[in-house]
């Protein structure tokens, strides 16, 4: 192996707005070897998060245009590079853009992005432990410490007043503003289960979906669901106890990751590695009402982040610090002693419009 080369793209990697934080291990290098020949990492740490055309590439690299470009169209049937979009999103047409005339390329982040593809297509035993080792030796922090969070959090259904409830906070108006619905693995899960997973939560819960009318219905590595199942899916989750996280958008919000905080690689940044941010909290917290809380505990077990502490003696109490507005204590409560309360609006934390401005936000915090 060329280590000088995996340097560079782990570097590229970490100028990205998602970051990648390079350890004292340098372990990230080992994962990247996994992931990407000498030639296409080689290629790929020349990119950036702006889209660019094979020709400007080429250029960069001392190669043909012709090359570089069937180069760059493998590695985006492979998801080594990103085609002429902005997010991880399946709210395109990948073929189309293979196949258009000029199609342009980015440079992917880790997370979220390379790690959730390769894990779709590979997730060999050896590249989880080296992940694991990553996260804990610095990976975890360097990623999702800087603001924006990656992630935000989306209150369970019918857990706030409608009158409250902000329009990027209604996760089953997100579905039913959707045509295309896929389900798929958990790659949070999965990497735990090869690990020795300790909870029991399904691996395949989590939902993609779409505005384009039959998105990758012909893509075997999509499992296609009606509106019906994905709504099913999302009160299944509610049930089991499982925290709604999103990208942290208003808009192009394409995906729902159903997290527990033992799997969840960003409920784990809280619960784990101490990274309070890692997750942006909803714009709603948590009150139980002493006078009619029974003290049964179930609201302290369905907690995903431990924000609820019961000594069994007095009634549970909330952690306003920790909380994260997920509502899985007031769907979980069987006589309705708890709530969510809306923020004030000083307090209220609006998410970035889109990607792009997400990006922008992101870098400017790094800087």
């Amino acid at each position: 192996m060329s280590s000088n080369v995996y340097e560079r793209l782990a570097d590229a990697l970490g100028r990205l707005p998602n970051g990648f934080a390079r350890t004292p291990s340098n372990v990230e290098c080992v994962m990247l070897e996994l992931m990407y020949t000498e030639e296409e990492a080689a290629l790929a740490s020349l990119m950036t998060e702006h889209l660019e055309s094979a020709d400007i590439i080429a250029e960069r690299a001392g190669l043909s245009a012709r090359k570089v470009r069937l180069q760059l169209i493998n590695m985006a049937k492979k998801h080594l590079v990103w085609l002429d979009t902005c997010e991880f999103s399946i709210d395109y047409d990948h073929e189309k853009l293979i196949n258009s005339e000029n199609p342009l390329f980015r440079l992917p982040p880790f997370i979220i992005g390379l790690l959730e593809n390769y894990m779709d297509v590979h997730g060999d035993h050896e590249f989880v432990h080296l992940f694991e080792a990553y996260m804990a030796d610095g990976g975890a922090v360097g990623i999702m410490k800087p603001s924006p969070s990656i992630h935000r959090v989306i209150p369970s259904q019918d857990t706030v007043k409608r009158e409250w409830v902000l329009p990027y906070d209604d996760v089953k108006n997100i579905l039913l503003k959707a045509n295309t619905f896929h389900i798929y693995d958990c790659t949070c899960r999965s990497i735990k289960d090869r690990v020795g997973r300790k909870c029991d939560f399904p691996v395949q819960n989590c939902l993609y979906f779409s505005s384009i009318d039959h998105a990758h219905d012909d893509d075997p590595d999509y499992c296609k669901v009606s509106r019906e199942d994905a709504l099913k899916i999302l009160n299944e989750a509610e049930t089991l106890g499982l925290v709604h996280t999103v990208s942290n958008v208003m808009k192009g919000v394409g995906y729902i990751c159903n997290c527990c905080g033992c799997c969840c690689t960003i409920l784990r940044g809280i619960n784990e590695w101490g990274i309070e941010n890692s997750v942006a909290a909803a714009n709603y917290y948590s009150v139980i009402d002493g006078e009619v809380c029974t003290q049964c505990g179930i609201c302290v077990d369905r907690c995903q982040v431990n924000a609820i502490s019961d000594d069994k003696v007095s009634v549970p109490l909330v952690d306003l610090k920790k909380c994260i507005g997920c509502g899985l204590c007031v769907s979980g409560c069987p006589v309705e002693a708890v709530k969510l309360i809306r923020k004030p609006e000083d307090d209220i934390i609006h998410p970035p419009e889109d990607f792009k401005n997400w990006e922008s936000a992101r870098k400017a915090d790094n800087d």
